[in-house]
């Protein structure tokens, strides 16, 4: 190859090279960038986020009540299938008949499909009832459609919660019926009947409820892309549009976020309209997989999220600090925190925060230069205020002083002496007018005169 081809080559390849340092606009995958200027190198920051991942690696499976899992003790069971087959039989001790919980999240090798069960409906016709809280102690956010499979029939009635405050409070997602009006007095509904402005409405649907036949029909889903296809388009080409929406709308946000999940289960596949009582051996809940495609809640401030201590970190950027980067850092003004946001399109606003020596002159009224942290109380105060000022924010006048009406709170001489005369007044403070608080006899602003019937004797007035 000749040097002028490949002088030619390398420069093509040099064009097709994104810049250094610049942040690609869709993933918002960087925080900061170095860059030149004529004052020399400096940082650009950069909303960002952490990459999706299947949520199933790292959530903590509960189910309940207690003994709800079959296996303790054997049980035979039958599917919808073969429902006269009951030659099926779940044992928790041992390894290839039992179905403990933890095996809704596991990956299925070779072809094996393993799944969580529950004991058969004998004690019908009181309820077959069953709760699965999913935890990761984090704050996360989905970013396509939650999935569960199950095994030998949906059921016929359940719901989606999510918790927002790790389990303490709890919130429908989403109702599951096969008849929604009967199950919880709601209209079906499905997700494309919603418009944007009512996209964040909880519905119930039966889409995934009615009994079918066919056991490929094991799915049910919350649908998050069809959420946002509303804004994003049909293909989601259009992005920036949902960005955007999510900045705007009330709530929008907060619709995709979640620390916990939890499926109750209300009322088992039937295979038909009603309950055989003879041969209840067939009703139960079976769950093959769980799929919660998300990404680590980080308010923008953060590209990456690690699992530390058992638990999931956001590995926090713009001087911001936190499980989730809720607040600033030690050092920096904790007041200034704001969350990173989308706009302006592609690299949004990182909303850093800044060092508390940075912000000194602003938050100090132009009183103090300096600043300190208190860490068991997370404040950052101004230290040394001068211009007769004190407090956090020297905001205030020293004893003494009083605030001066004519001039700004940033002004030298916002604050003026109260010139109190010690023979005649009470205390060295004044009021907001720079009126002297004055001794029996005395008068003025400053308790330097008389009053009628009064002289002033060896220095007061008496």
């Amino acid at each position: 190859m000749s040097p002028l081809l490949l002088l030619l080559l390398l420069l093509l390849l040099l064009l097709l090279l994104p810049a250094p340092g610049r942040c690609q606009a869709a993933p918002l995958d960087v925080c900061r960038s170095l860059r030149g200027s004529e004052a020399g190198p400096g940082w650009e920051f950069y909303a960002c986020q952490p990459p999706p991942a299947n949520m199933k690696e790292f959530m903590q499976i509960r189910v309940d009540p207690p003994g709800i899992t079959c296996g303790n003790p054997p049980e035979r069971f039958c599917t919808l299938e073969n429902p006269y087959l009951c030659s099926d039989e779940c044992d928790a001790s041992s390894p290839d008949l039992s179905h403990p919980p933890q095996l809704m999240g596991d990956r299925e090798r070779g072809g094996l499909i393993t799944y969580w069960q529950t004991v058969t409906w004998s004690r019908y016709p009181e309820p077959l009832l069953a709760n699965i809280t999913l935890s990761w102690n984090k704050s996360l956010e989905l970013v396509d459609d939650i999935i569960v499979t199950f095994e030998y029939g949906r059921p016929t009635i359940m719901v989606l919660e999510k918790s927002l405050d790790k389990g303490v409070t709890w919130q429908p997602y989403q109702f599951y019926a096969d008849d929604c009006m009967e199950a919880f007095g709601m209209p079906a509904k499905q997700v494309r009947d919603l418009a944007p402005s009512n996209l964040t409405r909880v519905i119930c649907t039966e889409r995934y409820s009615r009994w079918v036949g066919a056991k490929e029909e094991r799915s049910v889903v919350f649908e998050v892309r069809a959420r946002f296809r509303v804004f994003a388009g049909p293909k989601l080409i259009n992005m920036d549009a949902l960005y955007t929406r999510m900045e705007s709308m009330k709530g929008l946000r907060e619709f995709f976020s979640f620390t916990n999940l939890r499926l109750r289960l209300l009322r088992p596949a039937l295979g038909g309209t009603y309950v055989q009582r003879d041969n209840l051996l067939k009703y139960f809940y079976a769950i093959s997989n769980i799929d919660i495609p998300a990404r680590c809640k980080c308010h923008l401030h953060a590209a990456q999220c690690v699992l530390r201590d058992a638990s999931l970190q956001c590995e926090c950027d713009h001087n911001t600090a936190g499980q989730d980067c809720e607040r600033c850092g030690r050092g920096f003004k904790s007041r200034s925190w704001k969350p990173g946001s989308f706009l302006p399109l592609p690299t949004g606003t990182a909303n850093t925060c800044e060092a508390a020596e940075t912000v000194a002159n602003c938050e100090c009224n132009g009183h103090s230069n300096r600043c300190s942290y208190i860490d068991f109380i997370n404040v950052v105060t101004c230290v040394s205020c001068k211009h007769n000022t004190r407090g956090q924010n020297c905001q205030f006048c020293r004893l003494g002083y009083y605030r001066n009406a004519s001039a700004t709170l940033d002004d030298e001489n916002a604050c003026t002496e109260c010139s109190c005369d010690p023979r005649g007044s009470v205390t060295p403070r004044c009021s907001d007018s720079g009126s002297c608080q004055c001794r029996e006899g005395n008068t003025g602003r400053r308790c330097d005169s008389c009053q009628p019937g009064y002289s002033r004797k060896g220095g007061a007035c008496e």
